[in-house]
């Protein structure tokens, strides 16, 4: 499976980052080519153009992006070390299968630490007005994505803004945990806009924003169990990993 078709692709907006507290320019973060190829095989993951149990082999990776072996090479080692590859003996590298069991895993996790954040941040007193307009921002851009149907970078912006939810907590241990399973989440994201109207997804993240300028520790700890829980739970994203599946080979047969 080609991972490469789009790779000219720009990567996804990021305006909505919290600019620099003290000159209001937005910061810049160096990039790899081992950052990247983990970006590709991400988006890639993402917008559905690999699927779960799909092999991903190293040479034929990084003769699509132009690179050599070693950034391949060590990307995929971080991806593995983050649960979202797999390294089988006699099989190779793939895509780690979905399982239900997994799904349920993370979201699990994520439920707590993004409650634990939520909670923390509004206690503290930083629902204000300038994190509301942050997470606002996220939300354009990911209204944005979602008029350009660009899967990855809807679910790109989707973590941007649970990112920043977690940040505002002030909690370096609860965000670091939270950034372990940020690529899977993104991927999560992407395959859900298979089966759920991104409009509808933006929705919840107005009435997320909403519930947390409210001060409703209760209300929001309420949203979000909706939001990661209730609503995920209500895709079968087996079904849609299947369904994607079929209709890739159709095309490739065709």
């Amino acid at each position: 499976m080609d991972i490469t078709k789009s790779r000219q692709r720009k990567a996804p907006v990021t305006e909505a980052r919290e600019a620099d507290k003290e000159s209001g320019w937005q910061p810049l973060r160096p990039r790899t080519l081992v950052d990247a190829v983990i970006d590709e095989v991400v988006a890639a993951a993402a917008s559905s153009r690999i699927l779960p149990g799909d092999r991903i082999v190293e040479s034929d990776l990084a003769q699509g992006l132009g690179v050599s072996r070693v950034p391949v090479r060590e990307a995929l080692r971080i991806l593995e070390s983050q649960g979202l590859v797999v390294n089988e003996p006699y099989k190779g590298i793939r895509l780690r299968t979905v399982t239900q069991e997994r799904i349920d895993h993370l979201i699990e996790a994520r439920v707590a630490l993004e409650t634990a954040a939520a909670v923390r941040a509004i206690v503290a007193g930083r629902n204000d007005r300038k994190a509301v307009k942050i997470l606002n921002r996220h939300i354009d851009v990911l209204e944005l994505m979602g008029a350009r149907q660009d899967a990855y970078g809807f679910a790109s912006a989707d973590t941007d803004f649970h990112r920043a939810l977690c940040q505002f907590s002030g909690n370096e241990v609860v965000c670091d945990l939270w950034e372990m399973l940020s690529r899977q989440l993104t991927i999560i994201v992407g395959l859900s806009t298979l089966g759920k109207a991104m409009a509808d997804i933006v929705d919840e993240h107005r009435k997320l924003v909403s519930v947390f300028a409210s001060g409703d520790v209760e209300g929001m700890t309420k949203a979000l169990d909706d939001h990661i829980n209730v609503q995920t739970h209500a895709l079968d994203f087996l079904a849609i990993i299947e369904r994607r599946r079929a209709e890739r080979d159709s095309a490739d047969r065709s």
